[in-house]
């Protein structure tokens, strides 16, 4: 008997500043899925977020291969969860306070994760360079609260700069999270699954750019990846223990990549997460896999049983009082 192949739907583009990373990463997991357990139909959302929304209801999973808003911030994850469609990576309230710099690191502090100190700012606010470099010291680093792949980041190191970051992370989002300096080395840690999540062996971003931008990850080829981390032992175990809390802190499930800075006297600063990684060539969330002995198909076939099964479980949930 002839198994039924499963219908991937694999949703990508997105109208986000992160459109062409996930074109990237789009081409690279239906070039890896195994052909004769799936068949693969390639769901493009163009820049103005116009997609063939029927084409959600004709597959058996989805996979969002999203970067950014619309698609990694939980508004996605609320559409396929309304239409009945399992999908890959965390749900609702994972991607949403996943996405959110500002709701994120407050999360974090409540659970006793280590973090860099930060100030948020909303669109409209009085912002004074003098008291936010009186607290944060300098140089600074300005993030748009919700985007990825560095865009609209800027490390500043006088008022010009910090007036002219502001301006220019104000055009991704309406929230902007100012963060202090941390003089350390970064790394990164990959996480896979749902309520008993697993960490990779953690990987270093040697950066040889002013910081790690969205030029020198996909452009300019200024950085490099060393993995695995050249750490200790402890600091290693440390790590994928910090990713995993993390991970279960913000509700996350299916995937995600903690990002981390480890200074010189060996304390370990959480940046942040990314609940959708990227999954280009030069991607650390599949490259961690892979150096931990998972091949990017069979991860691929991980996280697509792990969807299978969480929606199998929501499914046993009652919605009615009787």
């Amino acid at each position: 008997m002839i198994k039924k192949k499963l219908k991937i739907g694999i949703l990508f583009g997105g109208k986000s500043a992160e459109h062409e990373v996930s074109i990237v990463s789009a081409k690279n997991i239906i070039k890896a899925l195994n052909k004769n357990k799936y068949q693969i139909f390639p769901i493009k959302i163009n820049k103005n977020g116009n997609f063939n929304l029927n084409a959600l209801k004709k597959v058996d999973l989805i996979f969002p291969v999203l970067h950014g808003p619309f698609g990694e911030d939980g508004s996605m994850q609320g559409l396929l969860k309304i239409l009945n469609v399992p999908f890959v990576g965390p749900s609702v309230l994972g991607s949403a306070v996943g996405m959110d710099k500002d709701v994120m690191k407050r999360l974090f502090k409540e659970a006793g994760i280590q973090i860099g100190k930060f100030v948020t700012i909303r669109a409209g606010e009085k912002i004074s360079f003098k008291e936010i470099s009186k607290k944060l010291g300098l140089p600074m680093f300005i993030k748009p609260a919700n985007m990825g792949s560095s865009i609209g980041i800027h490390k500043v190191k006088n008022e010009k700069e910090f007036l002219a970051g502001i301006k220019d992370a104000f055009k991704y989002d309406t929230k902007v999270v100012i963060e202090e300096f941390i003089d350390g080395r970064e790394i990164e840690c990959a996480v896979l699954g749902n309520e008993k999540p697993k960490a990779s062996i953690p990987g270093e971003i040697i950066s040889n750019a002013e910081f790690y931008s969205y030029n020198s990850k996909y452009i300019d080829n200024k950085s490099v990846c060393e993995i695995p981390a050249k750490l200790s032992k402890k600091t290693k175990k440390e790590i994928q223990n910090i990713a995993m809390k993390v991970f279960k802190t913000l509700n996350c499930e299916g995937m995600g990549r903690v990002d981390f800075f480890v200074q010189k006297n060996r304390k370990i600063i959480v940046n942040e997460i990314n609940t959708i990684p990227g999954f280009t060539s030069i991607s650390m969330y599949p490259k961690l896999w892979e150096a931990s002995g998972l091949s990017l198909p069979d991860l691929l076939d991980e996280l697509i049983n792990l969807a299978i099964e969480r929606f199998k479980r929501e499914q046993k949930l009652k919605t009615t009082v009787k």
